[in-house]
């Protein structure tokens, strides 16, 4: 018997939520955390390596899960999801370090949260980036896990 499309949704947003965990605080290279906001190469490539890692973990730990609950994922799906996870990801991640700039040089999501009333919040709260940060990570794990679950493999 295989896993229902809800199930497997369910599974695969469990599954890349507790990866994107491991990735994100324990894998992550200090050096990378450091530097993976600051503008130019070192940045960019700080970011770069950070995602590649986190990348990985979501990627093992999804083929684990498949392996080990017969999910029966379609793998070019699963590869399409961690795809925009890892690009998602890596899109946030610049932002590190920047969440209370309300210049027009910030960072995207950093002008968006600003557009959308979330400044203040920004500038006054410390921790108000780290926690946007991680609501978009799990908003974006949320539709990679759907593009994960769709068109499982019937075999």
């Amino acid at each position: 018997m295989t896993a229902s499309s809800a199930a497997t949704y369910a599974t695969a947003y469990a599954v890349l939520t507790a990866a994107h965990e491991a990735g994100d605080y324990l894998i992550q290279r200090d050096d990378d955390a450091r530097d993976k906001g600051k503008h130019g190469h070192l940045g960019r490539a700080a970011c770069a390596r950070h995602v590649a890692s986190y990348t990985t973990t979501q990627a093992l730990a999804l083929l684990a899960a498949d392996r080990g609950l017969d999910l029966r994922l379609n793998w070019r799906r699963a590869a399409a999801g961690l795809a925009l996870s890892a690009a998602t990801h890596y899109l946030a991640d610049r932002c590190a370090t920047h969440w209370a700039d309300d210049t027009p040089a910030a960072p995207l999501l950093v002008r968006a949260a600003h557009a959308a009333g979330k400044g203040t919040w920004l500038q006054r709260d410390p921790a108000a980036g780290a926690l946007l940060d991680q609501a978009w990570h799990k908003t974006c794990i949320a539709l990679a896990a759907a593009v994960t679950a769709s068109g499982r493999n019937t075999r």
